[in-house]
Protein backbone atom coordinates (compact mmCIF):
# COMPACT_ATOMS: atom_id res chain seq x y z
CA UNK A 1 0.00 0.00 0.00
CA UNK A 2 1.41 3.50 -0.82
CA UNK A 3 0.26 6.50 1.17
CA UNK A 4 0.19 9.68 -0.95
CA UNK A 5 0.40 13.09 0.68
CA UNK A 6 -1.54 15.82 -0.34
CA UNK A 7 -0.23 19.44 -0.80
CA UNK A 8 -2.29 21.24 2.10
CA UNK A 9 -3.74 23.65 1.15
CA UNK A 10 -4.91 26.63 3.83
CA UNK A 11 -8.22 27.25 5.34
CA UNK A 12 -8.24 30.44 5.08
CA UNK A 13 -11.16 31.87 6.96
CA UNK A 14 -10.08 30.03 10.00
CA UNK A 15 -6.49 31.45 9.78
CA UNK A 16 -8.74 35.06 9.98
CA UNK A 17 -10.33 34.25 12.62
CA UNK A 18 -7.58 32.53 14.34
CA UNK A 19 -5.21 36.32 13.91
CA UNK A 20 -8.18 38.01 14.63
CA UNK A 21 -8.65 36.17 18.26
CA UNK A 22 -4.66 36.21 18.83
CA UNK A 23 -4.21 39.97 18.03
CA UNK A 24 -7.31 40.99 20.02
CA UNK A 25 -5.54 39.28 23.52
CA UNK A 26 -2.40 41.10 22.80
CA UNK A 27 -3.89 44.38 22.41
CA UNK A 28 -6.04 43.83 25.30
CA UNK A 29 -3.32 43.26 27.24
CA UNK A 30 -1.04 45.84 25.62
CA UNK A 31 -3.30 48.32 26.61
CA UNK A 32 -3.62 46.71 30.04
CA UNK A 33 -0.43 47.93 31.14
CA UNK A 34 0.54 47.50 34.46
CA UNK A 35 0.30 50.84 36.99
CA UNK A 36 4.10 50.45 37.60
CA UNK A 37 5.13 49.89 33.93
CA UNK A 38 3.19 53.13 33.25
CA UNK A 39 5.13 55.31 35.88
CA UNK A 40 8.65 53.51 34.63
CA UNK A 41 7.73 54.61 31.02
CA UNK A 42 6.51 58.19 32.65
CA UNK A 43 9.90 58.71 34.55
CA UNK A 44 11.72 57.72 31.24
CA UNK A 45 10.07 60.64 29.22
CA UNK A 46 10.72 63.98 29.41
CA UNK A 47 8.60 66.58 30.06
CA UNK A 48 8.11 69.08 26.69
CA UNK A 49 7.62 72.79 27.26
CA UNK A 50 4.24 72.60 26.62
CA UNK A 51 3.59 70.13 29.41
CA UNK A 52 3.12 67.09 27.77
CA UNK A 53 5.10 64.11 27.88
CA UNK A 54 6.99 62.57 24.66
CA UNK A 55 8.48 59.24 24.60
CA UNK A 56 9.92 59.22 20.89
CA UNK A 57 13.68 58.67 19.75
CA UNK A 58 15.58 59.08 16.49
CA UNK A 59 14.93 55.08 15.87
CA UNK A 60 11.11 55.37 16.86
CA UNK A 61 10.54 58.75 14.14
CA UNK A 62 12.76 56.04 11.80
CA UNK A 63 9.81 53.43 12.33
CA UNK A 64 7.10 55.56 11.86
CA UNK A 65 8.67 57.52 8.89
CA UNK A 66 9.51 54.30 7.07
CA UNK A 67 5.76 52.97 7.81
CA UNK A 68 4.64 56.30 5.93
CA UNK A 69 6.90 56.02 3.01
CA UNK A 70 6.95 52.32 2.00
CA UNK A 71 3.86 50.85 1.53
CA UNK A 72 2.02 49.17 -1.57
CA UNK A 73 3.45 51.61 -3.67
CA UNK A 74 6.90 48.95 -3.62
CA UNK A 75 4.94 46.62 -5.84
CA UNK A 76 4.01 48.39 -8.54
CA UNK A 77 7.94 50.25 -9.31
CA UNK A 78 9.05 47.57 -11.71
CA UNK A 79 6.04 48.28 -13.98
CA UNK A 80 6.75 52.01 -13.04
CA UNK A 81 9.96 51.65 -14.51
CA UNK A 82 9.23 49.15 -17.26
CA UNK A 83 7.00 52.14 -18.54
CA UNK A 84 9.91 54.96 -18.41
CA UNK A 85 12.33 52.28 -19.49
CA UNK A 86 16.34 52.07 -18.73
CA UNK A 87 17.30 55.53 -18.58
CA UNK A 88 14.31 57.31 -17.37
CA UNK A 89 13.13 54.99 -15.37
CA UNK A 90 16.11 54.89 -12.24
CA UNK A 91 16.35 58.59 -13.02
CA UNK A 92 13.35 59.49 -11.59
CA UNK A 93 13.42 56.95 -8.80
CA UNK A 94 16.89 58.68 -7.90
CA UNK A 95 15.57 62.60 -8.90
CA UNK A 96 12.33 62.07 -6.50
CA UNK A 97 13.91 60.52 -3.57
CA UNK A 98 16.76 63.46 -3.85
CA UNK A 99 13.45 65.95 -4.38
CA UNK A 100 11.40 64.22 -1.15
CA UNK A 101 14.84 64.36 1.03
CA UNK A 102 15.33 68.25 0.35
CA UNK A 103 12.17 69.63 1.06
CA UNK A 104 11.89 67.10 3.82
CA UNK A 105 14.97 68.80 5.52
CA UNK A 106 13.28 72.05 4.83
CA UNK A 107 10.01 70.79 6.38
CA UNK A 108 11.74 70.06 9.77
CA UNK A 109 12.78 73.64 10.64
CA UNK A 110 8.84 74.05 10.18
CA UNK A 111 7.97 72.71 13.50
CA UNK A 112 8.61 75.23 15.85
CA UNK A 113 7.95 79.22 14.44
CA UNK A 114 9.53 81.97 14.23
CA UNK A 115 13.07 80.17 16.01
CA UNK A 116 13.27 76.52 14.23
CA UNK A 117 14.96 75.18 17.96
CA UNK A 118 13.27 77.44 20.41
CA UNK A 119 10.19 78.86 18.93
CA UNK A 120 6.46 77.62 19.40
CA UNK A 121 5.17 74.33 18.53
CA UNK A 122 3.35 73.11 15.32
CA UNK A 123 1.85 70.09 16.45
CA UNK A 124 0.43 68.89 12.78
CA UNK A 125 1.43 69.99 9.04
CA UNK A 126 -1.53 72.35 9.45
CA UNK A 127 -0.76 73.99 12.17
CA UNK A 128 2.38 74.67 10.35
CA UNK A 129 0.79 76.20 7.45
CA UNK A 130 -1.48 78.27 9.16
CA UNK A 131 1.43 79.66 11.48
CA UNK A 132 3.36 80.50 8.34
CA UNK A 133 1.13 81.32 5.61
CA UNK A 134 -1.76 82.31 7.00
CA UNK A 135 -5.45 80.97 7.37
CA UNK A 136 -6.53 81.22 3.99
CA UNK A 137 -4.16 78.39 3.20
CA UNK A 138 -5.27 76.08 6.00
CA UNK A 139 -8.49 74.15 4.52
CA UNK A 140 -6.84 73.73 1.09
CA UNK A 141 -3.98 71.98 2.55
CA UNK A 142 -5.95 70.19 5.12
CA UNK A 143 -8.44 69.19 2.41
CA UNK A 144 -5.44 67.42 0.38
CA UNK A 145 -3.76 66.10 3.34
CA UNK A 146 -6.40 63.90 5.05
CA UNK A 147 -8.02 63.16 1.79
CA UNK A 148 -4.29 61.74 1.25
CA UNK A 149 -4.11 59.91 4.39
CA UNK A 150 -7.93 58.11 3.67
CA UNK A 151 -6.87 57.47 0.05
CA UNK A 152 -3.80 55.79 1.27
CA UNK A 153 -5.80 53.81 4.29
CA UNK A 154 -8.10 52.55 0.80
CA UNK A 155 -5.08 51.60 -0.76
CA UNK A 156 -3.38 49.51 1.77
CA UNK A 157 -7.71 48.13 1.94
CA UNK A 158 -7.22 46.79 -1.61
CA UNK A 159 -3.79 45.58 -1.36
CA UNK A 160 -4.19 43.46 1.72
CA UNK A 161 -7.08 41.63 0.10
CA UNK A 162 -4.78 41.48 -3.17
CA UNK A 163 -2.06 39.74 -1.02
CA UNK A 164 -3.81 37.13 0.70
CA UNK A 165 -6.02 36.47 -2.39
CA UNK A 166 -2.46 35.84 -4.29
CA UNK A 167 -1.40 33.10 -1.25
CA UNK A 168 -4.75 31.26 -1.90
CA UNK A 169 -4.44 31.38 -5.34
CA UNK A 170 -0.99 29.98 -5.30
CA UNK A 171 -2.07 27.25 -3.25
CA UNK A 172 -4.58 26.28 -5.85
CA UNK A 173 -2.10 26.36 -8.55
CA UNK A 174 -0.06 24.08 -6.32
CA UNK A 175 -3.00 21.79 -6.06
CA UNK A 176 -4.33 21.60 -9.37
CA UNK A 177 -1.86 22.93 -11.44
CA UNK A 178 -0.62 25.63 -13.30
CA UNK A 179 -3.69 25.81 -15.82
CA UNK A 180 -6.25 25.25 -13.36
CA UNK A 181 -9.12 28.00 -13.25
CA UNK A 182 -8.26 29.49 -9.60
CA UNK A 183 -10.99 32.62 -9.06
CA UNK A 184 -10.46 34.39 -5.77
CA UNK A 185 -12.46 36.83 -4.60
CA UNK A 186 -10.93 39.45 -2.19
CA UNK A 187 -14.52 40.80 -0.28
CA UNK A 188 -14.09 38.22 2.94
CA UNK A 189 -10.36 39.53 3.11
CA UNK A 190 -10.96 43.12 2.79
CA UNK A 191 -14.27 42.60 5.80
CA UNK A 192 -11.13 40.43 7.64
CA UNK A 193 -8.78 43.56 6.98
CA UNK A 194 -11.29 46.08 8.07
CA UNK A 195 -12.50 43.98 11.34
CA UNK A 196 -8.50 43.74 12.36
CA UNK A 197 -8.53 47.56 11.95
CA UNK A 198 -11.08 48.40 14.05
CA UNK A 199 -9.69 46.55 16.90
CA UNK A 200 -6.16 48.27 16.43
CA UNK A 201 -7.77 51.59 16.26
CA UNK A 202 -8.36 51.89 19.79
CA UNK A 203 -4.94 52.72 20.42
CA UNK A 204 -5.19 56.31 21.67
CA UNK A 205 -2.50 58.26 19.39
CA UNK A 206 0.78 57.71 16.93
CA UNK A 207 3.22 57.64 20.03
CA UNK A 208 0.82 54.42 20.90
CA UNK A 209 1.39 52.48 17.86
CA UNK A 210 5.33 52.87 18.27
CA UNK A 211 5.90 48.54 17.93
CA UNK A 212 3.18 48.43 15.11
CA UNK A 213 5.44 50.74 13.22
CA UNK A 214 8.49 48.58 14.06
CA UNK A 215 6.96 45.42 13.13
CA UNK A 216 5.80 47.22 9.66
CA UNK A 217 9.41 48.53 9.09
CA UNK A 218 10.80 44.77 9.87
CA UNK A 219 7.74 43.12 7.61
CA UNK A 220 8.02 45.49 4.64
CA UNK A 221 12.18 44.86 4.60
CA UNK A 222 11.24 41.55 4.24
CA UNK A 223 8.73 41.45 1.61
CA UNK A 224 10.94 43.77 -0.40
CA UNK A 225 14.42 41.47 0.19
CA UNK A 226 12.09 38.47 -1.15
CA UNK A 227 11.27 40.41 -4.29
CA UNK A 228 14.22 41.26 -4.69
CA UNK A 229 16.01 37.60 -4.47
CA UNK A 230 13.30 36.40 -6.74
CA UNK A 231 14.49 38.73 -9.23
CA UNK A 232 17.88 38.09 -8.97
CA UNK A 233 17.22 34.48 -9.44
CA UNK A 234 14.96 35.24 -12.51
CA UNK A 235 17.63 37.16 -13.69
CA UNK A 236 20.82 34.97 -13.46
CA UNK A 237 18.10 31.99 -14.88
CA UNK A 238 17.62 34.11 -18.25
CA UNK A 239 21.43 35.24 -18.46
CA UNK A 240 19.96 38.64 -20.14
CA UNK A 241 18.97 41.54 -19.02
CA UNK A 242 15.32 42.26 -20.49
CA UNK A 243 13.87 45.76 -21.44
CA UNK A 244 14.64 48.74 -23.78
CA UNK A 245 15.80 52.67 -22.90
CA UNK A 246 12.80 53.41 -24.85
CA UNK A 247 10.21 54.98 -23.13
CA UNK A 248 6.48 53.62 -23.68
CA UNK A 249 7.52 50.18 -25.17
CA UNK A 250 5.42 47.71 -22.81
CA UNK A 251 2.53 46.56 -23.85
CA UNK A 252 3.03 45.19 -27.71
CA UNK A 253 -0.65 45.04 -28.30
CA UNK A 254 -1.53 48.51 -26.61
CA UNK A 255 -2.74 51.58 -28.28
CA UNK A 256 0.10 54.59 -28.24
CA UNK A 257 -2.06 56.74 -26.66
CA UNK A 258 -3.06 54.10 -24.01
CA UNK A 259 0.95 53.56 -23.38
CA UNK A 260 1.78 57.26 -23.10
CA UNK A 261 -0.97 57.46 -20.62
CA UNK A 262 0.87 54.21 -18.77
CA UNK A 263 4.19 56.35 -18.60
CA UNK A 264 2.58 59.24 -16.97
CA UNK A 265 0.47 56.94 -14.68
CA UNK A 266 4.14 55.66 -13.80
CA UNK A 267 6.10 58.96 -12.82
CA UNK A 268 2.75 59.88 -10.65
CA UNK A 269 3.74 56.07 -8.83
CA UNK A 270 7.09 56.55 -8.68
CA UNK A 271 6.52 60.32 -7.21
CA UNK A 272 3.77 58.87 -4.69
CA UNK A 273 6.53 56.12 -3.50
CA UNK A 274 8.51 58.88 -1.58
CA UNK A 275 5.74 60.87 -0.12
CA UNK A 276 5.71 61.24 3.26
CA UNK A 277 5.94 65.16 4.03
CA UNK A 278 2.35 65.15 5.09
CA UNK A 279 2.88 63.15 8.41
CA UNK A 280 6.59 64.55 9.07
CA UNK A 281 5.35 66.84 11.89
CA UNK A 282 3.38 65.59 13.26
CA UNK A 283 5.95 62.24 13.54
CA UNK A 284 8.57 64.78 14.32
CA UNK A 285 6.02 66.03 17.35
CA UNK A 286 6.60 62.66 18.75
CA UNK A 287 10.37 63.22 19.34
CA UNK A 288 11.43 63.90 23.03
CA UNK A 289 13.06 67.19 24.73
CA UNK A 290 15.82 68.16 25.33
CA UNK A 291 17.05 67.40 21.44
CA UNK A 292 16.52 70.14 18.69
CA UNK A 293 13.81 67.95 17.10
CA UNK A 294 14.89 69.51 13.87
CA UNK A 295 18.42 68.26 13.90
CA UNK A 296 16.77 64.63 15.19
CA UNK A 297 14.28 64.57 12.51
CA UNK A 298 16.62 65.42 9.54
CA UNK A 299 18.59 62.63 10.43
CA UNK A 300 15.12 60.63 11.04
CA UNK A 301 14.58 62.06 6.91
CA UNK A 302 18.34 60.69 5.56
CA UNK A 303 17.90 57.19 7.43
CA UNK A 304 14.32 56.81 5.70
CA UNK A 305 14.32 58.11 2.25
CA UNK A 306 18.16 57.03 2.21
CA UNK A 307 16.95 53.53 3.11
CA UNK A 308 14.19 53.43 0.98
CA UNK A 309 15.42 54.87 -1.92
CA UNK A 310 18.13 52.33 -2.39
CA UNK A 311 15.84 49.47 -1.87
CA UNK A 312 13.45 51.10 -4.54
CA UNK A 313 15.97 51.14 -6.82
CA UNK A 314 17.10 47.92 -6.45
CA UNK A 315 13.63 46.55 -6.65
CA UNK A 316 12.32 48.68 -9.55
CA UNK A 317 15.45 47.68 -11.81
CA UNK A 318 15.97 43.86 -11.17
CA UNK A 319 12.35 43.52 -11.61
CA UNK A 320 12.39 45.11 -15.06
CA UNK A 321 15.55 43.53 -15.61
CA UNK A 322 13.82 40.03 -14.73
CA UNK A 323 10.33 40.09 -16.42
CA UNK A 324 10.95 43.32 -18.91
CA UNK A 325 7.55 44.64 -20.63
CA UNK A 326 5.65 42.09 -18.82
CA UNK A 327 6.34 43.34 -15.74
CA UNK A 328 2.97 42.82 -13.72
CA UNK A 329 1.48 45.72 -12.29
CA UNK A 330 1.33 43.59 -8.68
CA UNK A 331 5.27 42.80 -8.53
CA UNK A 332 4.74 39.60 -6.26
CA UNK A 333 2.17 38.00 -8.66
CA UNK A 334 4.26 37.35 -11.10
CA UNK A 335 5.88 34.77 -9.15
CA UNK A 336 4.56 31.23 -8.12
CA UNK A 337 7.76 29.08 -7.44
CA UNK A 338 9.15 28.49 -4.87
CA UNK A 339 5.54 28.40 -3.53
CA UNK A 340 6.66 28.73 0.14
CA UNK A 341 8.92 32.10 -0.28
CA UNK A 342 6.54 33.76 -2.56
CA UNK A 343 3.79 33.11 0.55
CA UNK A 344 6.19 34.40 3.17
CA UNK A 345 6.70 37.59 0.76
CA UNK A 346 2.52 37.86 0.20
CA UNK A 347 2.19 37.04 4.03
CA UNK A 348 4.78 39.93 5.15
CA UNK A 349 3.11 42.09 2.59
CA UNK A 350 -0.21 41.76 4.68
CA UNK A 351 1.20 42.38 8.01
CA UNK A 352 3.03 45.42 7.04
CA UNK A 353 -0.21 46.86 5.69
CA UNK A 354 -2.65 46.30 8.56
CA UNK A 355 -0.16 47.17 11.26
CA UNK A 356 0.98 50.33 9.04
CA UNK A 357 -2.55 51.11 7.94
CA UNK A 358 -2.51 52.92 11.89
CA UNK A 359 0.34 55.25 11.19
CA UNK A 360 -2.16 57.34 8.58
CA UNK A 361 -5.54 56.61 10.58
CA UNK A 362 -4.08 57.82 13.84
CA UNK A 363 -3.50 61.48 12.44
CA UNK A 364 -7.05 61.48 10.83
CA UNK A 365 -8.68 60.50 13.97
CA UNK A 366 -6.45 62.69 16.06
CA UNK A 367 -7.80 65.92 13.79
CA UNK A 368 -11.06 64.33 14.01
CA UNK A 369 -11.44 64.05 17.43
CA UNK A 370 -9.79 67.21 18.02
CA UNK A 371 -12.57 69.56 15.73
CA UNK A 372 -15.54 68.06 17.14
CA UNK A 373 -14.53 68.08 20.91
CA UNK A 374 -13.99 71.88 19.80
CA UNK A 375 -17.61 72.32 18.51
CA UNK A 376 -19.49 70.46 20.89
CA UNK A 377 -17.67 71.27 23.66
CA UNK A 378 -21.02 70.98 25.78
CA UNK A 379 -20.56 67.07 25.00
CA UNK A 380 -17.13 66.92 26.36
CA UNK A 381 -17.97 64.01 28.55
CA UNK A 382 -18.67 61.73 25.14
CA UNK A 383 -14.78 63.12 24.01
CA UNK A 384 -13.04 63.17 26.66
CA UNK A 385 -14.37 60.92 29.65
CA UNK A 386 -12.21 58.55 29.55
CA UNK A 387 -13.92 54.78 30.87
CA UNK A 388 -11.66 52.23 32.25
CA UNK A 389 -12.06 48.15 32.62
CA UNK A 390 -10.61 46.64 35.19
CA UNK A 391 -8.88 43.33 34.91
CA UNK A 392 -8.26 41.34 38.05
CA UNK A 393 -5.53 38.87 37.48
CA UNK A 394 -2.05 38.18 39.27
CA UNK A 395 -1.17 42.09 38.37
CA UNK A 396 -3.76 44.94 37.88
CA UNK A 397 -5.05 45.49 34.34
CA UNK A 398 -7.15 47.91 32.84
CA UNK A 399 -8.57 48.95 29.47
CA UNK A 400 -9.39 52.80 28.85
CA UNK A 401 -11.46 53.94 26.05
CA UNK A 402 -13.40 56.96 25.32
CA UNK A 403 -17.39 56.78 23.38
CA UNK A 404 -16.13 58.70 20.43
CA UNK A 405 -12.80 56.67 19.92
CA UNK A 406 -14.71 54.09 20.50
CA UNK A 407 -17.85 55.26 18.07
CA UNK A 408 -16.49 57.27 15.71
CA UNK A 409 -13.15 54.96 14.70
CA UNK A 410 -15.03 52.04 14.24
CA UNK A 411 -17.66 53.98 11.87
CA UNK A 412 -15.00 55.54 9.81
CA UNK A 413 -13.01 52.31 9.39
CA UNK A 414 -16.31 50.65 8.49
CA UNK A 415 -16.98 53.63 5.56
CA UNK A 416 -13.55 53.39 4.46
CA UNK A 417 -13.87 49.48 3.91
CA UNK A 418 -16.77 49.46 2.31
CA UNK A 419 -15.18 52.43 -0.23
CA UNK A 420 -12.41 50.01 -0.90
CA UNK A 421 -14.64 47.27 -1.89
CA UNK A 422 -16.93 49.36 -4.45
CA UNK A 423 -13.42 50.48 -6.28
CA UNK A 424 -11.14 47.51 -6.06
CA UNK A 425 -8.58 49.07 -8.70
CA UNK A 426 -4.70 48.75 -7.67
CA UNK A 427 -2.08 50.62 -10.06
CA UNK A 428 -4.57 53.68 -11.37
CA UNK A 429 -5.47 54.68 -7.35
CA UNK A 430 -1.38 54.54 -6.73
CA UNK A 431 -0.95 57.28 -9.84
CA UNK A 432 -3.90 59.31 -8.91
CA UNK A 433 -3.09 59.66 -4.98
CA UNK A 434 0.63 60.82 -6.43
CA UNK A 435 0.08 62.94 -8.52
CA UNK A 436 -2.58 64.87 -6.49
CA UNK A 437 -0.11 65.05 -3.56
CA UNK A 438 2.91 65.63 -4.70
CA UNK A 439 3.01 68.88 -5.36
CA UNK A 440 1.35 70.43 -3.40
CA UNK A 441 1.74 68.62 -0.25
CA UNK A 442 5.44 67.82 -1.20
CA UNK A 443 6.54 70.50 -2.62
CA UNK A 444 4.39 73.75 -2.47
CA UNK A 445 3.55 74.47 0.86
CA UNK A 446 6.75 73.02 2.58
CA UNK A 447 9.17 75.42 0.28
CA UNK A 448 6.65 78.60 0.96
CA UNK A 449 6.57 77.34 4.38
CA UNK A 450 10.58 76.93 4.78
CA UNK A 451 10.38 80.96 2.39
CA UNK A 452 9.10 82.45 5.24
CA UNK A 453 10.27 80.76 8.24
CA UNK A 454 13.81 81.49 7.08
CA UNK A 455 12.94 84.95 5.38
CA UNK A 456 13.74 84.55 1.96
CA UNK A 457 13.26 87.35 -0.26
CA UNK A 458 11.37 87.34 -3.67
CA UNK A 459 13.96 87.37 -6.07
CA UNK A 460 16.53 86.45 -4.14
CA UNK A 461 19.12 82.88 -5.75
CA UNK A 462 17.10 80.85 -3.37
CA UNK A 463 13.80 81.71 -4.17
CA UNK A 464 14.32 81.48 -8.26
CA UNK A 465 15.64 78.43 -7.56
CA UNK A 466 12.73 77.33 -5.18
CA UNK A 467 10.22 78.60 -8.47
CA UNK A 468 12.06 76.41 -11.08
CA UNK A 469 11.74 73.35 -8.53
CA UNK A 470 8.37 74.29 -7.93
CA UNK A 471 7.35 74.34 -11.86
CA UNK A 472 9.22 71.31 -12.42
CA UNK A 473 7.29 69.52 -10.17
CA UNK A 474 4.13 70.83 -11.06
CA UNK A 475 5.09 69.76 -14.72
CA UNK A 476 5.13 65.91 -13.26
CA UNK A 477 1.99 66.32 -11.10
CA UNK A 478 -0.09 67.14 -14.18
CA UNK A 479 1.24 65.28 -16.21
CA UNK A 480 0.43 62.10 -14.33
CA UNK A 481 -2.69 63.64 -13.14
CA UNK A 482 -3.87 62.56 -16.77
CA UNK A 483 -2.38 59.10 -17.14
CA UNK A 484 -3.54 58.07 -14.07
CA UNK A 485 -7.23 59.91 -15.13
CA UNK A 486 -6.76 57.99 -18.42
CA UNK A 487 -5.91 54.86 -16.51
CA UNK A 488 -8.79 54.85 -14.14
CA UNK A 489 -11.01 54.94 -17.18
CA UNK A 490 -10.02 51.80 -18.65
CA UNK A 491 -10.05 49.83 -15.69
CA UNK A 492 -13.50 51.21 -14.98
CA UNK A 493 -14.43 49.53 -18.96
CA UNK A 494 -13.89 46.07 -16.91
CA UNK A 495 -14.66 46.63 -13.36
CA UNK A 496 -17.72 45.90 -10.78
CA UNK A 497 -18.27 46.69 -8.02
CA UNK A 498 -17.19 44.73 -4.54
CA UNK A 499 -15.04 42.60 -7.13
CA UNK A 500 -11.17 41.84 -8.02
CA UNK A 501 -10.08 40.66 -10.57
CA UNK A 502 -6.32 39.43 -10.11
Amino acid sequence: MQLQLQPQVWDFNLCLTATYLILSLFISFTFALPSASLESMEMDASSADDGRIRTGTVWTATAHAFTAIVGSGILALPWSVAQLGWILGPFFLVFFAAVTYYIAILLCDCYRTPDPVKGRRNYTYMDAVRALLGPKHVLISGIMQYSMLWGIMIGFTITTAISTATIKRSACFHEKGANAKCKVSGNSYMLAFGALEILLSQFPNLEKVTFLSVISTLTSLAYALIALCLSIAKFSIQHEAKGTIKVAMAGEDLATSTKIWQVFQALGNIAFSYTYSMLLLEIQDTLKSPQAENKAMKRVTLYAIGGTALFYTSLGCMGYAAFGADVPGNYLTGFYKPLWLVDIANLAVIIHLIVGYQVFAQTIFAMNEKSLATRWQAHGSFFNKIYTVRLQCKQDYSFQFTPSRLLLRTGFVIFTTLVAMMFPFFNAILGLLGSISFWPLTVYFPLNMYMVQANIKRGDSTWIMFQVLSLLCLVVSLVSVIGSVAGMLEHLKHAQLFHINL
